[in-house]
């Protein structure tokens, strides 16, 4: 008795009369109605679980992404602080300040995203939650009613059915079937409420879980937006200085122009090895030749002399033959030769051209080659150096991360990293430069060569 009144003190049942009365005509019994709606309560919880669970990993993954913005954006915050404490150059100084603005103001974009998906997330579970109140409502006043007519009727009439199930001649197999069903329909109705009643306290607590990342979210933004515009304002007073300072002027100019000879001698460098390497190789292809000449006069007395497979020849200072690939979709910005530059606004030299870039694209080989060189290069950040047929070399810089290993064959148009804006003045862009030998070329007029 004491079963009974447990089982349906936590949920609503039906009368075993209307189920005996309603059983099923086939040999093979059909589920139970409490059984059906079990089944179905378990397919409807187990669709929102699904869509709820998604919805947390993107969440999560967001989060994880936010967390490591934060670790980067943390780093030049520091660099940025040293620079009130240390003397730096003009350059870096300009190129820390852009570069802590741009990723704040991604940082800043990412936080938004997360905040929309909260939202949304809130939105869904206050649906999920209200739907489960009011199903476990209807249960709940299904389960009074049931309470009333057993309090009325008591078990008895249960029991006298379960009698006649037993005593009565027909199929074996539905009077088992009938038994079960009138001993569990209770239990199977217990279950579904209790599982709705569970999801529904999982979501309340997920809901409040996601009100105070919520909360957190929109402090940080404040925070960070308020901090952008003081940024913003340094950055703006830094450019103003230099512009009508020529002693700052100077400093920048002398700093560039430093930067431009680092450049040159880094080729000059790849180039004179590349040279000592030929003229090696015309030595070995020397002393080969003398050796097998050397082994044919000893052996005249032989039918036929040894094949000899010959080395591929070393081209010297000849143009790459065949299509190129442009290194990344963008606007030129900075163009090849003497111009006024964009941010220092003297005139400069420059020793190739800047593309501009967006956060993540790709940049990609301008031509066949072998990596030569993967490092980091005063003014253009961390670089990339190809070498091409005939001593040509391209050169990547400003990458915010690299995808190749010094002496890796790359073919055209092969990723070779993605840009970035380390060491850069203003923003997200490719450094992109074209040196035929030790001379530098127009690398747009250089990719337009067939």
């Amino acid at each position: 008795m004491r079963l009974v009144v447990l089982l349906f003190c936590l949920l609503l049942g039906f009368g075993a009369e209307n189920a005996y009365a309603k059983a099923p005509a086939k040999n093979t019994p059909a589920k139970s109605a409490p059984a059906k709606k079990a089944a179905k309560a378990k397919t409807k919880s187990a669709s929102k679980s699904s869509a709820t669970k998604k919805t947390d990993a993107q969440i999560n993954e967001q989060k994880n992404a936010l967390k490591k913005l934060e670790s980067d954006l943390a780093k030049k915050r520091q660099e940025l602080a040293l620079l009130e404490t240390e003397e730096k150059g003009v350059l870096n100084t300009i190129s820390i300040l852009d570069q802590n603005l741009n990723q704040t103001r991604t940082y800043l974009s990412e936080l938004s995203k997360s905040e929309v998906m909260l939202e949304r997330a809130l939105v869904q579970l206050s649906a999920d939650i209200d739907s489960l109140d009011r199903r476990i409502e209807t249960r709940r006043e299904a389960m009074k009613k049931r309470i009333r007519n057993l309090y009325v009727s008591g078990r008895n009439s249960e029991a006298r059915v379960l009698y006649g199930l037993l005593t009565q001649q027909g199929n074996p197999d539905r009077q088992v079937y009938w038994v079960h069903h009138i001993l569990n329909q209770d239990q199977q109705e217990v279950e579904v409420l209790q599982q709705l009643v569970q999801e529904r306290d999982e979501k309340k607590q997920m809901e409040s879980a996601h009100l105070d990342d919520l909360k957190q979210m929109r402090s940080k933004k404040a925070a960070e937006e308020k901090g952008l515009v003081s940024q913003m304002s340094g950055q703006e007073k830094m450019l103003m200085s230099l512009k009508h300072d020529q002693n700052m002027q100077r400093r920048a100019l002398k700093e560039f122009e430093q930067n431009q000879k680092t450049m040159l001698a880094l080729i000059k460098k790849l180039e004179e090895k590349r040279k000592k390497e030929i003229e090696q190789a015309k030595k070995d292809e020397a002393a080969r030749k003398a050796k097998e000449k050397s082994g044919k006069d000893k052996k005249k007395d032989k039918k036929a002399p040894a094949k000899t497979v010959e080395k591929p020849k070393v081209t010297v200072a000849e143009s790459v033959k065949g299509p190129k690939c442009t290194p990344l979709k963008g606007d030129v910005i900075s163009n090849y030769g003497l111009q006024e530059h964009p941010v220092l606004h003297i005139m400069t030299r420059n020793l190739g051209v800047e593309i501009r870039g967006k956060r993540g694209a790709a940049v990609r080989a301008a031509a066949a080659g072998t990596v030569v060189m993967v490092a980091e290069i005063d003014g253009r950040g961390p670089s990339v150096i190809i070498e091409h047929e005939g001593g040509t070399y391209s050169v990547y810089g400003h990458l915010a991360s690299i995808r190749v290993q010094e002496g890796k064959e790359v073919r055209n148009c092969e990723e070779i990293g993605e840009v970035g804006d380390v060491a850069s003045l203003n923003g997200i862009k490719l450094y992109f430069q074209v040196s035929e030998g030790t001379q530098t070329v127009d690398p747009l007029q250089w990719l337009k060569q067939k």
